[in-house]
């Protein structure tokens, strides 16, 4: 069979979404339908507002899907009567077995992790919080439990000391749409040998990729100056790490979020959290091993700033407090 004739439904949400649809697209791969969440509305005036997989898809004209209930029977017919040989799903949602068993060939998932590392919803976020120095994507059959399946290809991708999670998520994205790519093509040469999980080797324990929400976005300022750092590059840009800011006794605390850091390794005798600064051009926090300087932050209802342009509108003193 050739690419043209493979008929391809697409499943997925956000930008990352969307790389590996351009990709079959522009390829000239037969995508015969593509499903993504229904839409919402966002921002202050509550608009409703596509997802990026839905804007795609709209100008290239591609039919459309937008769910409330994978088991609906009436949405279930509708994508029968796509008759997919092949699904695809990539930052979408759990499906139930009627929808994932649906195609001859199955249906395959991208994964920004090297599973079985990493199954949950935020893989790449944790990898970077951890400190890990490598991550990577993943292709693997649907099953039953979620991120479980054989798997098919991976790639590694180094983390660098510097990368924040936006920067891994935009190389895993690319290169995400490029394994979606030969994913395809192995399947239609008939070349693939999906590997179990448990039949892989991992170094370490295995770790979790639980979704994150805002409690887990704060800074524990009683961690090392390695672990904040990475906590803080691992949020950042979003959903953003954050900290709350006491700038005298009866201050009311004013939550921050921040999004750079740099690490300094210097005794001291300071209270942890203590903020240390010259008022114009640097402000660093005591941990027990040192101090964490904040390049750039965020006041609540502001934009962000780097820390020089905060300090010359926002009157800030040694001593002050994260908590």
């Amino acid at each position: 069979m050739k690419k043209e004739d493979l008929r391809i439904v697409y499943m997925g949400t956000p930008d990352f979404a969307v790389e590996a649809l351009r990709q079959l697209v522009e390829g000239g791969y037969n995508v015969v339908g593509v499903i993504t969440m229904p839409d919402k509305p966002a921002g202050r005036g509550h608009k409703i507002q596509y997802s990026p997989v839905k804007q795609y898809a709209l100008e290239q004209n591609l039919p459309l899907l937008q769910p409330e209930r994978l088991k609906d029977e009436a949405f279930v017919e509708a994508l029968r009567e796509w008759k997919a040989d092949l699904q695809i799903v990539v930052a979408f949602r759990m499906l139930p077995e009627v929808v994932w068993n649906m195609p001859r060939l199955g249906t395959f998932n991208l994964h920004a992790s090297l599973l079985p590392q990493y199954r949950g919803a935020a893989p790449i976020n944790w990898a970077v919080i951890n400190g890990d120095t490598e991550t990577g994507i993943t292709t693997f059959f649907l099953k039953h439990e979620i991120d479980t399946g054989e798997v098919i290809q991976q790639v590694r991708v180094p983390i660098a000391d510097t990368d924040n999670v936006e920067v891994v998520h935009d190389k895993l994205m690319v290169l995400g749409g490029k394994l979606v790519l030969e994913t395809v093509d192995a399947i239609l040469n008939g070349t693939v040998k999906p590997i179990p999980q448990e039949e892989m080797a991992v170094v370490g324990e295995l770790r979790p990729a639980p979704k994150i929400f805002k409690e887990t976005c704060r800074i524990d300022w009683n961690q090392s100056v390695k672990k904040i750092y990475d906590f803080i590059r691992g949020l950042s840009p979003y959903p953003a790490a954050w900290s709350e800011l006491i700038t005298s006794e009866k201050g009311a605390p004013v939550a921050v979020k921040i999004f750079e850091s740099e690490k300094i390794y210097e005794s001291h005798q300071l209270a942890i959290g203590t903020i240390v600064t010259d008022g114009k051009k640097f402000m660093k926090v005591a941990v027990p091993d040192g101090f964490v300087s904040i390049l750039s932050l965020q006041l609540p209802g502001k934009k962000r700033l780097k820390i020089d342009e905060l300090l010359r509108g926002y009157h800030l003193e040694d001593g002050c407090l994260m908590k």
